[in-house]
C-alpha cells in the first residue's frame, strides 16, 4: 500500500511539473525515508535474545518440574541454569552439580561422574549418600543443540518397609538371650557389610564384646576347613563348629525401585554345633553329666567342670589331690581355691571360656595350701552339654618352673655380667692413668725420700684395684684366660699353704685325691682364685662371720678331687650336667648349711649375707663366672645327717675331661726392648685425655716420637692428610665416632704391613673374636709406664723380623 502511495505520488508530480528527473529525485528520496522508518519500527518491535532466552529456560522449568526427582541443568562451566523445586528444596539454590553435600568421597565421585558423561554422553551412580544421609541414585545426561549442558537426575532411594527390622537391637537382652542359648546374631546387608552384632558375637569374633564391628565385612570373621565346616576366625579349628541361617529381614517383592542394594538386610545366625531341642539343663542333661563324671574319674589328669556362671559341677579324685581337697569335696566356686590376689584373674577367666568361645587357655594361680609355688591352671569352653560350661585342668607344673627360674636366673647374670663388663672397662682407664702418673713420679724420687712411700702406697692400692677389676671380668666370663692342660691336684697343692694360713689354727683343712683322675683344660691362676673364693667362704660360714650358714669357730673344711664316668653321670639323672667324663673338685665345711631360701641366689652378683664392709657378693659369682667360662658346672647343696638336718654346705665343680695330646707348657716370652727406640715414629690414637698424656710421656721416655690423636678421625687423617710416616700405631680400642678397628681398617687399606697395637680395659680373648684384623697386637689397662714401652718395642722388633724374611730373595 506504501508503496502504491508513493507511486501515485511521483506519478501527480510529474504531471505537475513535466520533469521526470523531479518525479524520479522524489520517488528516491521518498523511498529511503519510507524504508528507514519500517526499519527501526522493526528494530523496535522485535524482542531480545536474552528476553527470548529467558522465556524459553521457564518453559523449561516448567517442563522439568516433577515430584519425588530432583532436576537440573548444568552448562560446561558447571553453572546451573535451571533446576526444578525438588532440587532447590532438597540442595539449594547454591548447590550446582557437581557440588553437592555429598561429603569429600561424594563430591569426588559426583566429579568422576560428570566427566564421564561429557565424555560418553551419559553415566549414573547406583547409591550415594548425602551429609543428611539420605541415598540418592544420581543421573546425567548431555544434552542441547551443541552438547554443551547437562540434565541431572537425582532420586531418593526409598526404604522397604521392613527395613525397620535392621534396627534390632541385639546388644540388648534380645541378644544376650540368643547368646545364653549359643547362638550368636549380625545383622547385615545384602553386600554382607556388618550393620549391627550382638555382644556375644563380638567377644567370639574380635576378643571385646564391646568391640565396634559396624561397617566391617561379616564373612572376614569366618572361616572354612576342608569340610566347608564353618568357624571364627579367631578361634580357628579349635573351636566349635557353626550353623550359618541367613534370615532376610526385607522381601524382596516389597523393595521400591529405586532402593539400592544396601537396603537389603539380613539377620545372621551362628548357631553352636550341638545346640538345639531337648539340649537345655533337663534331668536327662544331668544324667549325662553323672556319665561325664563317671568317665573323668577314671583319668590321672585332674579335671573339673563348672557351668557358665562358675559354679563347680563335678571335680576327679585326682583334681582334688591336686588342690589338696581331698575328703572334704570342691567349694562352690574355682576362686575359692587360690590366694586372695588371684581370684579376680582367676575368676575373668572362668567368665570368658564360660561365654561361649570353644577355646582353651591356662592361667597361673597359687593355690591356698602352697601359695609359694604358682601352678597353671587349664581352661577350656565345651558345648554340647546344654548350658555352656568351663572344663578346669590342672596339672604338676614344678619342673616347669624350675626352669624358667633358671633361664630367668642365666638372663640375670648375664645383663650384669655386660653391666660388670662396661664398669671393669672404664675403671681400667682411670686406672692406666694413676699408675702410670705413679710410675712417672717414681722415676723422679728415690727410696727415702718424704713422697716416695706415699707414691708407692698410691701404686699398691691402684694395682688392689686392677685385682678388684679383673675379679669383676671374671664374673662377667670376660677375663683373659690363658687356659693349659692341668691337673687338679696340681693346682691345689699350689694354694693349699695360702689357704691353710687363711684358716688359722682352729679350722681343720684336709685334702684328699681320687687316682686316675684326668686332665682339664684351664687357666691354672684362675683355678686358684676359684679354690680360694670356695675356703674363704667355707671358713666364714665355719666362724659364723655373716655367711649363709653360721658356725662356732671350729670345724673342719675338706677338699676332695673326684673321677666321675659317663655312665655315672647319667645315672645321677641331672638335666644340667651332660653325659661325659668329669674330674670334680668338692669343697666342703661343717658350717651349718645354706639356708634354704638363700640356696637360689647364692651365685647372683653383689648377693651376700655378711655385715656391711664384711664382702662384696662377688667371691662365689667370680667363682661362677671362671667355671663357666672354662666350660665347667658348679653347684652347691647342704650335707645332711640322718634325721635330715643340714651339717654343712658342699660346692661342687665338675670339669670335663680334657682328651687329646697333652701339649707342653708354655713359656711366657719376656718382652725385649727394640732398638727401634732411637728413632721410631709412634701414631698414639686414644680418647681420654689422661690416658692419652701417661702414654705419650711414657713412650718419649723410651725415646720414641709420638704424635697424639683425640679420636679416630684425627688418627686416620695422620696418616692420610699427614706428611709424616709412622712405624707403628698404638690405638684404643672403644672410641666414640670412628672406633679403633674402623681407623685400622682404613689405614691397613692405604699401608697393609703397618704394625699395630691395641690398648684396652676389655678382655684379649673378647676382642680378638669380635676384631677380625691380622697380625694385630694387644695390651691390657692398665699397663705400666715400662710395660708399654716394653711393648711398642717388642712389636716393631717382630715387625722388623717380619719384614726382613719376606724381603729376603728366593731360589728361582
Amino acid at each position: 500500500m506504501l508503496g502504491a502511495a508513493l507511486v501515485g505520488s511521483a506519478a501527480i508530480l510529474f504531471l505537475a511539473s513535466g520533469s521526470g528527473l523531479v518525479a524520479l529525485a522524489f520517488g528516491l528520496a521518498a523511498g529511503v525515508l519510507l524504508g528507514g522508518v519500517l526499519m527501526l519500527d522493526r528494530m523496535r518491535s522485535a524482542p531480545s535474545s536474552e528476553t527470548a532466552s529467558a522465556a524459553d529456560w521457564s518453559v523449561t522449568v516448567t517442563a522439568i518440574e516433577r515430584e519425588g526427582e530432583a532436576i537440573a541443568i548444568t552448562d560446561r562451566a558447571n553453572r546451573m541454569v535451571c533446576a526444578n523445586a525438588f532440587f532447590l528444596e532438597s540442595f539449594g539454590a547454591n548447590a550446582a552439580p557437581p557440588a553437592l553435600p555429598f561429603g569429600r568421597a561424594g563430591q569426588e565421585a559426583v566429579t568422576l561422574l560428570a566427566r564421564t558423561a561429557w565424555r560418553d554422553g551419559t553415566a549414573t551412580i547406583e547409591a550415594i549418600e548425602s551429609e543428611d544421609e539420605t541415598q540418592w541414585h544420581i543421573m546425567a545426561i548431555r544434552a542441547g543443540r551443541g552438547d554443551d549442558h547437562l540434565v541431572w537426575r537425582l532420586v531418593p532411594m526409598v526404604r522397604s518397609r521392613g527395613a525397620d527390622l535392621g534396627s534390632l537391637d541385639l546388644s540388648g537382652p534380645f541378644g544376650k538371650m540368643l547368646s545364653r542359648a549359643g547362638i550368636e546374631t549380625a545383622i547385615t546387608t545384602a553386600d554382607g557389610v556388618i550393620r549391627a552384632v550382638s555382644a556375644g558375637f563380638a567377644e567370639r569374633a574380635a576378643g571385646d564384646e564391646r568391640a565396634t564391628m559396624v561397617g566391617q565385612d561379616f564373612v572376614s570373621f569366618l572361616r572354612s576347613d576342608e569340610r566347608d565346616r564353618i568357624f571364627f576366625a579367631r578361634e580357628g579349628r579349635g573351636g566349635t563348629p557353626q550353623t550359618l541361617v541367613d534370615i532376610p529381614l526385607v522381601d524382596p517383592e516389597e523393595r521400591v525401585t529405586a532402593a539400592g542394594p544396601d537396603e537389603a538386610t539380613s539377620l545372621m545366625l551362628m548357631i553352636d554345633s550341638g545346640v538345639g531341642i531337648g539340649s537345655g539343663w533337663d534331668g536327662a542333661s544331668h544324667a549325662g553329666v553323672a556319665q561325664l563324671d563317671a568317665l573323668l574319674a577314671q583319668l590321672p589328669l585332674g579335671l573339673a567342670m563348672t557351668d557358665r556362671d562358675g559354679r563347680f559341677l563335678f571335680g576327679n579324685e585326682a583334681f582334688l589331690r591336686s588342690v589338696a581337697r581331698e575328703g572334704r569335696g570342691l567349694p562352690q566356686f574355682p576362686t575359692d581355691l587360690v590366694v586372695r590376689e588371684d581370684k579376680a584373674a582367676l575368676s575373668d577367666a572362668v567368665r570368658r571360656h564360660g561365654r561361649g568361645p570353644a577355646t582353651s587357655g591356662d592361667v597361673a594361680v597359687r593355690l591356698v595350701d602352697s601359695p609359694d609355688e604358682p601352678v597353671s591352671l587349664g581352661l577350656a569352653g565345651v558345648r554340647g552339654l546344654g548350658e555352656a560350661a568351663v572344663l578346669l585342668s590342672l596339672a604338676d607344673t614344678s619342673q616347669e618352673n624350675q626352669l624358667r627360674r633358671q633361664v630367668a636366673q642365666a638372663t640375670k647374670m648375664q645383663a650384669v655380667g655386660q653391666l660388670a663388663g662396661g664398669v671393669a672397662h672404664d675403671f681400667n682407664n682411670v686406672l692406666t692413668a694413676i699408675i702410670g702418673t705413679c710410675d712417672l713420679m717414681l722415676l723422679r724420687h728415690i727410696p727415702g725420700d718424704s713422697d716416695y712411700d706415699d707414691i708407692q702406697q698410691i701404686r699398691a692400692n691402684s694395682n688392689r684395684a686392677a685385682a678388684l677389676t679383673r675379679q669383676l671380668l671374671a664374673f662377667s666370663r670376660q677375663q683373659t684366660l690363658r687356659p693349659e692342660i692341668i691337673q687338679l691336684p696340681d693346682v691345689v697343692s699350689e694354694v693349699s699353704p695360702l689357704i691353710k694360713r687363711l684358716l688359722g689354727e682352729k679350722i681343720t683343712y684336709y685334702v684328699q685325691h681320687d687316682r686316675n683322675l684326668g686332665p682339664v683344660r684351664a687357666d691354672p691362676q684362675q683355678m686358684e682364685q676359684v679354690i680360694m673364693n670356695l675356703a674363704v667362704n667355707a671358713r666364714d660360714a665355719i666362724q659364723g662371720n655373716g655367711g649363709p650358714s653360721r658356725g662356732n669357730g671350729q670345724g673342719r673344711i675338706s677338699l676332695f678331687t673326684r673321677s666321675l664316668q659317663a655312665k655315672q653321670v647319667i645315672q645321677l639323672g641331672s638335666e644340667v650336667l651332660p653325659a661325659a667324663d668329669y674330674t670334680v673338685l668338692i669343697v666342703q665345711d661343717t658350717g651349718g648349711g645354706i639356708p634354704t631360701h638363700v640356696l637360689p641366689k647364692l651365685f647372683e652378683p653383689f648377693f651376700t649375707t655378711k655385715e656391711q664392709g664384711k664382702g662384696t657378693g662377688l667371691g662365689l659369682s667370680t667363682a661362677y663366672g671362671i667355671v663357666k667360662q672354662s666350660g665347667g658346672f658348679i653347684f652347691a647343696d647342704n650335707i645332711l645327717n640322718k634325721s635330715g638336718q643340714p651339717t654343712g654346705a658342699r660346692f661342687t665343680v665338675y670339669f670335663p675331661v680334657h682328651r687329646g695330646e697333652m701339649p707342653k707348657k708354655r713359656e711366657a716370652a719376656p718382652l725385649v726392648s727394640s732398638d727401634w727406640s732411637a728413632g721410631g715414629k709412634v701414631l698414639l690414637v686414644e680418647d681420654e685425655d689422661m690416658v692419652r698424656a701417661v702414654a705419650e710421656r711414657a713412650l718419649a721416655r723410651a725415646g720414641y716420637e709420638v704424635t697424639g690423636c683425640a679420636n679416630g678421625e684425627e688418627g686416620l687423617a695422620a696418616i692420610t692428610e699427614g706428611t709424616a710416616r709412622f712405624d707403628i700405631v698404638v690405638s684404643d680400642v672403644v672410641m666414640p665416632g670412628m672406633d679403633g678397628p674402623a681407623m685400622v681398617r682404613a689405614i691397613r687399606a692405604r699401608l697393609p704391613e703397618m704394625p699395630v697395637l691395641f690398648m684396652s680395659g676389655y678382655a684379649e680373648e673378647q676382642l680378638r673374636r669380635d676384631i677380625d684384623i691380622p697380625d694385630m697386637h694387644f695390651i691390657a689397662k692398665p699397663f705400666s709406664v715400662a710395660s708399654i714401652g716394653d711393648k711398642v718395642g717388642a712389636v716393631l722388633r717382630e715387625a722388623r723380623i717380619s719384614q726382613g724374611a719376606r724381603s729376603e730373595p728366593t731360589d728361582a
